[in-house]
């Protein structure tokens, strides 16, 4: 998990367990865009049994569909949220929220990330100050 810390409560009013709240919910984006892209049938093989049951009506096309609006709105206020924070090193910030060991020196020297340290690591804090508010 790498030297992710906490943001500094005084400062951002954020505590230590809200914020590893947002920092383990923004590291699911990457399986709510595969569920999003290979998810989409609804189709399941009729089940045979010998013995009758009952079952409540579930209606699946309408569960996934209301799963994946579910996921498309967390992917989009991610988005929004790394957009908002600073929309010139937006894909940056996004890679760094949503992935897991992404260090600002793999942004520089492979992403080629156009800020100084000390920027980067204030958008960073900024995106979660920011996501706080808007998930409450």
């Amino acid at each position: 998990m790498g030297n992710v810390r906490p943001l500094n409560y005084s400062k951002y009013g954020i505590s230590k367990n809200r914020f590893w709240e947002l920092y383990f919910w923004c590291l699911q984006y990457g399986e709510w865009r595969e569920e999003l892209k290979y998810k989409t049938d609804t189709v399941k093989s009729v089940r045979i049994a010998s013995m009758p049951s009952s079952h409540s009506p579930v209606d699946v096309t309408q569960q996934l569909a209301i799963r994946r609006v579910m996921l498309e709105q967390n992917c989009k206020l991610i988005e929004q949220t790394a957009i908002e924070t600073d929309a010139d090193i937006y894909k940056y910030i996004m890679k760094a929220v949503t992935e897991e060991d992404i260090t600002y020196e793999y942004l520089r020297m492979i992403m080629e990330i156009p800020c100084s340290h000390n920027t980067y690591y204030d958008r960073r804090r900024k995106f979660y100050w920011l996501l706080d508010k808007r998930k409450n």
